[in-house]
């Protein structure tokens, strides 16, 4: 929707660009300026830019009506937040809430423009609900019955919260976007622009060429790569997926395949460490861990994604008869490590100094510094013409972004203002009985259909603001109901588990004594040492809270491949010349992980569990992975039979179910060996 111009206001432009670039660079390291500050700055300076650069496929005459109309939705934008800027001081300290008719008249123009800007970046989803909201705390939550009553603010206090505060349109959404959010995306723009993105597929061809079906294993391979700094599962899929597509096809995948495996491949880009896309940085911001750690939790899941997706390559490229990768498209992977080793010291500063207690906004200023400094170790270094390309890139990169991010801001106040996220937290609560797997599978279902209009971000967010909490608390109950139930404690002692309150189990807050007391009293003397350490351990519900994010996280990001409206599918397809939505079909059976890794965080160790826990989980979990697939296609090192298709089936059960016995997970493993091997002297054999 939105390219560079390339009339004669081209050079301008640019400049300005350049200029949002660095004046976030400097907001993000030296400036002492105030937050609200920054972030009506960054509101009118992208949107000022996204107008400036829209290109529309029209008739000359409507083209220059469509050009004389952003021009003056800019200047409005301008004098709108500059009104704000010039008066919030005195608005503070004079009237409050109380507007007079200038701020009332910019006010709703900045809204209006912030409404108008969200719909050409992602459609009318957002807007739509930005309206709702507006019109739900204004009046119409007065007419609505039972538990969505609300009496309602006036108009005044409403505009005041929406664009004269920090809690509306400059809330924490927005401070995320001008902070970690740019920082990150204009480090990969400079990643990009050093020839990093052409390293990771040479890097992925030379490491998977002599592998049957090759060809998938670089789209793998490139994919979780290239989405590690790009952070965006389009964009993953749109620069990788025109080199390994025909790649793929080439070497005898059907197409249909090639473009459901770069789909799945680049989905999880966006839970790939270390950028995560924009959602890793909301969810600190959401929950106050640490954006360290959330990225440390989240590497055991993202590889066991990435083994699931592998898991199918295999099994395809063994069933096609897929050919090895010819030898004269690859460079020997000596000399690729020699030519780019230098793309690695980035990386390496960027977590070390995160791992030293620095934010993440000082570690990508200093990365994107180490980017330009290693690039002269190569012989293509960075001179001032490429800075300027990867400072331009990223601002104009961020433009859409920017404004998606700022205008939901506006249904995130409406939530906290209203408390509506509470109330439908109690009704996921009821809906489900206490059931997670029933609230995972509702929350599922409910990004999926958020997901069909909203990109993954914004579906996070939304999702996550109405359900977290339930699922937080349904994840403690169901941990300590395993220690109950692992413990030989009888059935009659597990109701005090509903003696908890989502309230009495928040990180921040002691657990109150009367209860307290009545849960220690109803267990057994040998059981109450470890039940208050489970309890008291703020360790264990800060990962809870950790668990239930992630995996919120994670099933938003099924609206990548899940039909009827699956953008990285559809990119792929336009890629593979194939069907849009016979390839969202094929994306979303090769992307099974997203369903069944959430489900580990939820129920198994995976989050919630010590370092040897999690690996230990990870490990049974692979070979389970391993054994669903195989079940799935029918298929291993040769092909299966009903009776070998259940046995697989049934070993998937037994090394994917939390029954936590470690012994059956031991024996669960050793059996799925002799089931590998078994397969292989089948393969041979034929």
């Amino acid at each position: 929707m939105f390219s560079p111009d390339k009339g004669g206001s081209a050079w301008p432009i640019r400049c300005f660009a350049v200029a949002i670039a660095v004046a976030h660079l400097y907001f993000n390291t030296f400036s002492t300026l105030a937050e609200l500050t920054v972030s009506v700055v960054h509101f009118s300076a992208f949107g000022v830019l996204m107008l400036l650069t829209e290109q529309n496929k029209q008739p000359p005459g409507r083209l220059k009506i469509r050009l004389m109309l952003n021009w003056l939705f800019a200047l409005m934008l301008v004098a709108s937040c500059g009104y704000m800027l010039l008066t919030n001081d005195a608005l503070y300290q004079e009237r409050g809430t109380s507007l007079n008719v200038a701020d009332r008249v910019f006010g709703v123009i900045a809204v209006v423009l912030a409404l108008e800007l969200a719909r050409r970046s992602s459609g009318l989803v957002i807007p739509i609900l930005s309206l709702l909201g507006i019109g739900y705390i204004v009046g119409m939550g007065s007419l609505a019955p039972g538990v969505f009553h609300f009496p309602g603010l006036s108009f005044d206090t409403v505009l005041f919260r929406a664009f004269f505060s920090d809690s509306g349109l400059f809330g924490s959404i927005s401070r995320i976007s001008w902070s970690f959010v740019f920082s990150f995306l204009l480090l990969g723009a400079f990643l990009l622009k050093s020839g990093c993105g052409e390293f990771i597929i040479k890097l992925s061809l030379a490491l998977a060429n002599k592998v049957t079906g090759g060809a998938g294993f670089v789209a793998v391979i490139s994919s979780a790569l290239m989405g590690s700094i790009s952070g965006s599962s389009v964009a993953n899929t749109a620069s990788t997926g025109v080199v390994t597509i025909p790649l793929m096809k080439r070497t005898g995948f059907h197409p249909y395949y090639a473009a459901g495996i770069e789909s799945a491949a680049s989905t999880g880009g966006q839970l790939m460490p270390p950028v995560m896309g924009a959602g890793a940085f909301i969810m600190a911001s959401y929950t106050q861990i640490p954006y360290t750690t959330i990225v440390a939790y989240s590497i055991l899941p993202a590889l066991l994604y990435y083994f699931s997706v592998f898991c199918y390559v295999r099994i395809e490229a063994l069933r096609q008869g897929v050919t090895m990768l010819e030898d004269q498209q690859v460079e020997p992977i000596g000399r690729v490590l020699r030519e780019g080793w230098h793309y690695a010291i980035p990386f390496v500063v960027l977590i070390s100094l995160l791992l030293n207690g620095y934010t993440p906004t000082y570690a990508a200023g200093l990365s994107i510094i180490s980017v330009v400094a290693s690039s002269w170790l190569s012989d293509q270094p960075m001179r001032f013409a490429q800075i300027v390309d990867s400072l331009e890139f990223g601002s104009r990169g961020m433009a859409t972004l920017a404004m998606l991010l700022v205008c939901i801001g506006i249904p995130v106040m409406v939530i906290n203002t209203t408390g509506i996220g509470n109330t439908f937290s109690l009704m996921l609560a009821n809906w489900s009985g206490g059931n997670l797997l029933l609230a995972l599978f509702f929350v599922g279902l409910a990004s999926l259909i958020i997901g069909m209009g909203l990109p993954v971000t914004a579906s996070y967010i939304v999702i996550a603001s109405l359900s977290a909490p339930t699922i937080f608390q349904l994840i403690v109950d169901s941990h300590l109901l395993s220690i109950f139930t692992t413990s030989g404690i009888p059935a009659d002692t597990l109701a005090v588990v509903g003696l908890f309150s989502p309230e009495q189990l928040l990180p921040d807050t002691p657990l109150n004594l009367d209860t307290a007391r009545q849960i220690l009293t109803a267990i057994p003397l040998d059981m109450r040492d470890l039940l208050q350490q489970q309890l008291f351990d703020a360790h264990f519900l800060l990962l809870a809270l950790l668990a239930a994010h992630l995996i919120i996280f994670w099933l938003s990001q099924d609206s990548n491949v899940t039909p009827p409206v699956c953008l990285v599918a559809f990119t792929a397809a336009a890629i593979a010349e194939t069907k849009p939505m016979r390839t969202g079909f094929y994306a979303w059976k090769l992307a099974k992980g997203l369903y069944l890794i959430p489900v580990l965080m939820a129920y198994d160790r995976l989050i919630i569990g010590t370092p040897s826990e999690a690996l230990f989980c990870a490990l049974h979990a692979l070979f389970g992975v391993y054994m669903l697939v195989s079940a799935i296609e029918g298929y291993m090192e040769h092909r299966l039979g009903t009776a070998q298709r259940l046995g697989c089936a049934t070993l998937a059960l037994l090394l994917l179910y939390p029954h936590q016995l470690w012994w059956l997970y031991g024996l669960g493993i050793a059996l799925c060996l002799l089931f590998v091997l078994y397969s292989i002297r089948r393969r041979r054999r034929a």
